[in-house]
């Protein structure tokens, strides 16, 4: 007779054939008893290998129970309500197919989540390129640059303490119960809404960077700026819920991608508006290009030094421009 799960690893994914197994390795090798958790992934109906290495993985360790679900709207949220409502564990750690949690992430997680240090739980997550050459690691390093991301604690917190959001969490199931289940009219930006809801709750989220785990990036500059244009497309939909969420890190790309195209306009009228527009660009990517020094000269590549400006700017000009495309949309 099976045990019945104390814990449930939500995973959302698809086509994630390069990086399921090492993910679910890295569950495996969890300092956890096995027997009380369970995964469970919500496929979105892959068309790759995804589905058959998680089935090999699956045969290959019986000892961990696997569970693959269909996510036929191919929506994070939905996947994630899908496999949250599967769950037998009373606890819920929310994963991602990206992502590789430490040894000790789930027991660190839940560990303080019963402490009651606060009520989502989640670490620090640690970049690392989606794939080779200098525009990858240029994008690992963007992405987690204070250039890039602000004030994004779950990307650079050096203490514990409380947050307004973390990547992958840990709680209770019966705080999404309570605090509702994510929105399933995002297609980004779900862990963030969710997160303002619990808050106006009065609950409380904590993050802890002795909880760590890796991400990987994206590997070229098309996927960012699809990545980051979706992000402040839905950043728009979540903050028509929740306006007193904004941070004034989300507001400057859009104001900036706004202001420049307001300048390019007006260089039609008044010739002058044109050098204005040359000198903010010009001191934009000065800042950006001096921002790169630091990481070029600890990687020992130079050419870090265009790749990470442009990895950030393509963060930034995305992310505004998906802002601004969603705000003027009915």
């Amino acid at each position: 007779m099976k045990i019945k799960p104390t814990m449930s690893i939500v995973i959302p994914c698809y086509n994630e054939e390069k990086t399921i197994t090492s993910l679910l390795n890295a569950i495996y090798s969890q300092t956890i008893d096995l027997a009380s958790v369970e995964v469970i992934i919500a496929d979105g109906l892959s068309t790759d290998k995804t589905r058959e290495l998680i089935e090999e993985f699956a045969l290959a360790h019986p000892n961990l129970e696997v569970i693959v679900i269909d996510n036929e709207k191919r929506v994070i949220p939905y996947g994630l309500n899908k496999a949250i409502r599967a769950a037998r564990g009373e606890i819920i750690i929310r994963m991602d197919a990206h992502a590789i949690p430490a040894q000790d992430y789930v027991m660190k997680s839940v560990a303080e989540l019963r402490e009651g240090k606060g009520d989502n739980v989640g670490g620090v997550i640690d970049i690392l390129p989606g794939g080779n050459g200098t525009i990858a690691s240029a994008i690992a390093i963007a992405t987690a640059h204070p250039l890039g991301v602000g004030d994004a604690m779950y990307r650079w917190a050096i203490k514990a303490g409380t947050a307004d959001t973390v990547a992958f969490g840990c709680y209770y199931k019966t705080t999404v119960e309570k605090v509702g289940y994510y929105n399933e009219a995002l297609k980004a930006n779900e862990d963030y809404e969710f997160n303002a809801r619990l808050r106006r709750l009065g609950l409380k989220i904590w993050i802890d960077p002795e909880i760590r785990a890796v991400y990987y990036s994206r590997a070229t500059l098309r996927s960012l700026s699809r990545q980051y244009f979706l992000y402040g497309f839905w950043k728009v939909r979540m903050l028509r819920m929740f306006p007193k969420t904004i941070r004034w890190r989300q507001a400057l790309p859009p104001l900036f991608v706004f202001g420049n195209l307001m300048l390019l306009l007006l260089s039609v009228f008044w010739f002058p508006a044109i050098w204005f527009f040359i000198a903010v660009i010009f001191v934009y990517l000065l800042i950006l290009t001096i921002g790169s020094v630091k990481p070029a000269i600890k990687q020992k590549n130079s050419a870090l030094m265009i790749g990470i400006p442009l990895a950030i700017s393509t963060m930034h000009f995305s992310w505004g421009s998906g802002f601004l495309v969603s705000l003027f949309k009915k």
